[in-house]
């Protein structure tokens, strides 16, 4: 049977993280405003499966199938929330699963640096497939687990708060969340990212962190 790991429905993506899936999406790219469902399961091949039963359920587009030995990540999205729940709906009962089996997801650290100095602005950018950091702004970091939850922080804290998405590393063992912007917005979002974190449910699952 499959370990569903994570499971979590974008109920309208935002514009940047929308135009950030862009960059890295190798399969049909989303557009802002449309809904979006992030599932990811171990082990990873299965998520072939995943992605045939989403596509033949409604009418949805799949953005990004990673298909790793361990796990396996699925983004889909539509203008049509329903049509995205729906497809979400078919995943779970072709898997024998309950949205409840997801992983209740948790933040492992975060962290804000003000007023990021030009030389690590250099070093961020050079890695970066979202928005550009500038130098002289702050930085927030958060790390999650599992990794397809990033996205949902991400955008969640663009909606409220002005920021840049500069990095959104949402596959693998864990997540992570690269944001940009002034003070002021930057303590929003880390406080609107930590919140749909924790505002998930699920099963409580061991760290598979080693540290």
């Amino acid at each position: 049977m499959a370990d569903l790991r994570s499971f979590v429905f974008l109920d309208s993506l935002q514009p940047q993280l929308a135009a950030y899936l862009g960059t890295v999406a190798k399969g049909f790219l989303p557009v802002a405003g449309e809904a979006s469902l992030i599932v990811e399961i171990s082990p990873g091949i299965e998520i072939n499966r995943v992605t045939d039963v989403a596509v033949k359920a409604t009418d949805v587009r799949p953005g990004m199938q990673v298909v790793e030995r361990l796990y396996g990540m699925l983004e889909i999205h539509s203008p049509s929330q329903g049509d995205v729940r729906q497809a979400g709906a078919a995943i779970l009962e072709a898997l024998e699963l309950k949205e409840a089996d997801r992983i209740k997801p948790r933040v492992l650290s975060q962290q804000v640096i003000k007023h990021v100095d030009d030389l690590q602005v250099q070093l961020i950018n050079r890695n970066r497939q979202g928005m550009m950091l500038v130098a002289g702004e702050s930085l927030f970091i958060m790390e999650v687990e599992p990794a397809g939850y990033a996205a949902f922080a991400a955008n969640e804290a663009e909606k409220a708060a002005h920021i840049n998405v500069v990095d959104v590393r949402m596959t693998g063992a864990f997540g992570r969340v690269y944001l940009g912007g002034e003070q002021r917005d930057i303590d929003v979002a880390a406080v609107a990212a930590a919140k749909a974190i924790e505002g998930l449910t699920g099963r409580e699952a061991k760290s598979s962190r080693k540290d």
